[in-house]
């Protein structure tokens, strides 16, 4: 009896996210500090990403936010052209809402109600020209831009910054030069 309520009480810990977001050091992941949603809205380009079945197939995928109209959510959109010689586009529709409102650095986004995923900007450029988002499990990780392309140097501060959260540089797959 004492083995299987320590069994179960291991297993409720594991589904309660007990230690997650942790590195191998036991750190969590860390977001910025404050992010201005309005100066966050706009478009953004996927310079690279952690491999993802959603994404599969994309080339050149980039995202649209827009602040709803009661400024309590996030309209999504997200585009990419496939691979491939036929190049079709492909796009999908969500929202997001704040789930930390003393940062708004926290978010979760749907595409599919009712399930969520975690949205978090991990590092963002001085005048909101790159961001690094991840997730706390560290199982997702975009690098997007203003621009389409970023120079080398831009690149690899943003490798560095991954790294540095914990996440698996050698994971990383540039989706633009």
């Amino acid at each position: 009896m004492k083995r299987t309520l320590g069994l179960i009480g291991i297993l409720f810990l594991a589904l309660s996210g007990c230690g997650r977001g942790t590195k191998p050091d036991g750190s969590p992941v860390t977001t910025v500090p404050k992010v201005d949603l309005a100066r966050y809205m706009g478009t953004w380009h996927e310079i690279a990403r952690y491999p993802n079945r959603f994404q599969k197939g994309c080339a050149g995928s980039w995202a649209e936010y827009r602040l709803s109209a009661d400024g309590k959510s996030v309209e999504v959109v997200n585009r990419c052209t496939e691979a491939g010689p036929e190049g079709k586009a492909r796009s999908a529709r969500g929202k997001a809402k704040v789930v930390d409102p003393a940062t708004n650095a926290k978010l979760e986004v749907t595409f599919f109600w009712p399930f969520y995923g975690d949205y978090w900007i991990l590092a963002l450029g001085p005048e909101y020209e790159y961001a690094v988002v991840g997730t706390p499990d560290r199982k997702y990780l975009w690098f997007l831009a203003r621009t389409p392309f970023v120079p080398r140097e831009l690149y690899d501060l943003l490798v560095e910054e991954a790294k540095r959260q914990g996440f698996d540089p050698s994971r990383i797959v540039r989706s633009s030069p």
